[in-house]
This record gives C-alpha cells, structure tokens and sequence, in this order.
C-alpha cells in the first residue's frame, strides 16, 4: 500500500490521476497540494491547500514516508508574465524536490512535462527552456524519477479550452489522430500512463508521446 502526492489534483491531469489514486486497492493515503480547494471528498484524502509553492515551511510531515509523486503542477504558455511562467515551472519544481528528497529519497517521481522541453536549456521558447531545465533538476536530485513529453493532450471530458490554439486543435483532432502515436494523446491515456509508471517504475526516464502510449 502507497502513500502518495500530488500536485496540480485541480487540473485536466492531475484530477484524472487523483480518481485513479483513489479508485487502487495498491493505494492508501492521498495527499493533494493545489492552489484552490477542489470538490473531491474521500476517506484516503488529504487535501491542502498552499498559497507560495515555493516554501513548505510548516508542512514538512506531508512528505514524510511518500511512496509515489505525480507533479503535475504548471500553468498554460501565455497566462501570465515571462518571469512567474518559469516560477511555476522551474522554482516551484526544485522547491518540491529539494523537501522531497529530505524526507522520502526513494520515491518514485511522475513529473508533467511536455513535447519539445529542452535540456540544452538553450531553447528561447520559455515553455521549452524552462521544462527542461525542471527536467534536469529533478533527474539530477532524484533517483527514481520520470518525465512525461506529450504532444497534444485531448480532453476527454469537455472544458472551457485556455485559449483559441487549444480550440482549434480541439475541433481538429479526429485529422490529428490520424497522424499516429507521436501527435497526440487523450488525457484519460497520459494520467494512466502516468498512474502506472508510479507504480511500477520505467526503464526510460523520459517518455515521449509515442512511448506514453506504450505504457497503457
């Protein structure tokens, strides 16, 4: 039976994740650090809500003994500012690793990447550069770790889309499925992949679209 985390339980991914983490029998504590309060009520739940991702002060005994990560914390390219972009992504990831590493070592971590995250970190593309540079941090300070690259992510339940590039490509994905497993994926399928990789662990440590798919 595992003890988990995960951030970002109020997203399309991290939500997803959330019900399977609650629905295991190999699961027995949930713990979800979020930005705002969710709806989900459940024995196995713990549910804190952290206004500065960058300091846990306070809150260190939710990392203690943890058996799995899903991080799955971010924000859409073009929300906010440049400088808070790579906050979210890069700062709040290295504050998360560097009290998980003091606490659980050998958990296993299931980070949300993205398609084209640059570990050159040369990238000006911020989503790119800053991706991979949370990727190099978390492969370089954890043991059992790994980073999920997908392309474009179908919702499958409906939402209001961020913005009129995730429109379009919504109303678009019967033709992009068409171009195979390096394309796209549904969302239900990244939270599986994710949620068993948790589990059972990978030989890869970074999974592109194709190979998330091969997960399943």
């Amino acid at each position: 039976m595992s003890k988990v985390i995960i951030t970002g339980a109020t997203g399309m991914i991290g939500g997803i994740i959330l019900q399977e983490c609650l629905q295991s029998n190999e699961i027995s504590e949930v713990i979800s650090i979020a930005r705002r309060p969710s709806k989900v009520s459940h024995t196995k739940l713990k549910e804190v809500v952290l206004l500065d991702f960058n300091d846990y002060s306070g809150h260190e005994k939710l990392f203690e003994d943890v058996d799995i990560v899903y991080y799955c914390l971010g924000v859409y390219t073009g929300a906010v500012p440049d400088d808070k972009f790579k906050e979210i992504t890069y700062d709040y990831t290295v504050a998360f690793i560097d009290v998980l590493k003091q606490y659980s070592p050998d958990a296993y971590f299931c980070f949300l990447s993205g398609q084209g995250a640059d570990r050159t970190e040369k990238s000006k593309m911020s989503f790119a550069k800053y991706k991979g540079m949370a990727e190099n941090y978390l492969l370089e300070e954890i043991d059992n770790a790994w980073s999920f690259r997908p392309s474009y992510i179908y919702p499958v339940e409906k939402r209001n889309e961020p913005n009129l590039g995730y429109k379009i490509f919504r109303a678009l994905y019967p033709l992009v499925k068409l171009f195979g497993k390096k394309f796209s994926i549904k969302s239900t399928e990244l939270a599986h992949a994710m949620f068993k990789v948790g589990l059972k662990g990978n030989s890869k440590s970074i999974l592109e679209n194709d190979e998330i798919q091969e997960r399943l």
